[in-house]
């Protein structure tokens, strides 16, 4: 099934913030990272248009070339990025023990340490018109991308506490949100639900599914279509923001990290360390409250000190030859 078996001293998994960051660190702590960057190579900012909020771009910067200047950064001080998907892993239980990571379904990784930054996916509605304009108005992060659309009219699709508190974040600098509720009530607790329902710029909309998003090339509209009558509305917006959730990406690891119920690796107290010695969680994989560029790329750097920190603490069996 293989090739010729790599051991590695530091294996990062994922190239988001969090992956190139921990990248960084790394390197310059001679581990010697070697990053796979997965199947969304730079992670969810490759399809984030601009980035306006990451300390150190004072004019902004798109997100896909944000992610190749953290790659080349990572690369300067001797990472080694490559193009792959871990498909399998075996995590040791023992302090100093080997843990193999498989690629491509293909290739066999041993680590002394592995750095997680899978990343989370965000969930969308999965219709052609939403996913053509993604990028083009259409968003999973109104914290993100709220700010574009200050003035203007937008909606929201979700009934969550994520969904409340996001209308309630473009509440305060958009002129209208129409917040559309597939059900004939939210999924938000009381005290959102009371919240969203206090805002008068925010119309809530129940029983109410988007049909179709309006507009070639950016978002002008949205058709909406009432699930319990059939009756179709047209509304002009400029921005549709989806938050109906987001999902880990971490399904090869369940059964040998410990997760939460939805699927988010769960670190020991402030650090990145997860159940098993010498294997970090850093990013969304690990975060489901903040999920900011820039709070990941703060866990990756944390990931890397703890990685440096477990490696110097442990003889691995090469030194020990």
């Amino acid at each position: 099934m293989s090739e010729k078996i790599e051991r590695l001293k530091t294996l990062i998994i994922g190239s988001g913030p969090a992956g190139y960051t921990a990248a960084i660190y790394a390197a310059r702590a001679d581990l010697k990272p070697v990053v796979y960057t997965g199947m969304e190579p730079g992670g969810q900012l490759t399809t984030t248009t601009e980035v306006d909020n990451f300390p150190g771009y004072p004019e902004g910067i798109d997100g896909p070339s944000m992610m190749v200047q953290l790659q080349q950064q990572a690369e300067r001080f001797g990472t080694e990025v490559r193009i792959g998907m871990a498909t399998a892993v075996e995590f040791s239980d023992t302090v100093g023990g080997i843990h193999k990571v498989t690629i491509d379904d293909s290739k066999i990784i041993e680590a002394e340490s592995v750095i997680i930054s899978t990343g989370a996916s965000a969930k969308y509605l999965n219709i052609p018109s939403e996913q053509r304009l993604r990028g083009g108005g259409v968003s999973a992060c109104a914290v993100c991308d709220g700010f574009f659309y200050r003035g203007q009219d937008v909606a929201i699709v979700g009934a969550g506490d994520t969904a409340a508190e996001e209308a309630s974040y473009l509440a305060n600098i958009c002129n209208k949100v129409t917040m559309l509720v597939r059900k004939d009530h939210m999924r938000a607790s009381k005290a959102m639900q009371h919240r969203v329902e206090s805002l008068k710029n925010v119309e809530i909309k129940y029983n109410s599914e988007v049909d179709e998003v309006l507009g070639e090339q950016v978002v002008e509209g949205l058709r909406v279509v009432n699930n319990q009558t059939g009756a179709k509305e047209d509304i002009a917006i400029t921005g549709l923001f989806i938050a109906i959730g987001h999902k880990p990406n971490t399904d090869i690891f369940k059964g040998q990290l410990d997760m939460d119920e939805t699927g988010y690796i769960i670190t020991k107290g402030k650090s990145t360390k997860t159940n098993k010695p010498g294997v970090f969680a850093s990013g969304d994989a690990q975060d489901k409250e903040y999920r900011q560029a820039v709070t990941a790329a703060g866990t990756g750097c944390m990931a890397a000190l703890d990685a440096e920190r477990y490696l110097a603490t442990v003889e691995t069996p090469q030194e020990a030859i």
